[in-house]
């Protein structure tokens, strides 16, 4: 039965890391990085968090760096080891300072991502 072997081939693995890729990318850029675009003044008269404290406004741009450039570098596969680096930094400021470490919880997005 072929279904059930362990062998697997080179193409099946390069079309699901594309997939993998394309679809965590573009969820983080469409679901993160362009809402905080559309809704940069809300976002910073509500007040975001200032974890490094370089600012309001400097926190807020380097979250949408993160999540809107970053993320769609990655969706189209340039430079995506560079480009995880501060998606990664973001999702753990957003996971433990944002969301309070709550994995199970408010920080379900960003343990997942």
């Amino acid at each position: 039965m072929k279904l059930m072997t362990s062998k697997y081939s080179e193409p099946s693995i390069s079309i699901a890391l594309l997939l993998l890729r394309v679809i965590a990318g573009s969820s983080m850029l469409m679901n993160h990085g362009l809402k905080k675009i559309m809704n940069f003044n809300a976002m910073l008269s509500k007040g975001f968090a200032d974890p490094f404290h370089i600012g309001t406004k400097a926190s807020l741009s380097l979250t949408i760096f993160a999540e809107f450039f970053c993320a769609g570098l990655i969706v189209i596969g340039l430079l995506t080891r560079l480009a995880s680096i501060p998606l990664i930094i973001a999702m753990v400021v957003a996971l433990f300072f944002a969301h309070g470490g709550e994995l199970f919880g408010e920080g379900e997005a960003a343990g997942l991502f």
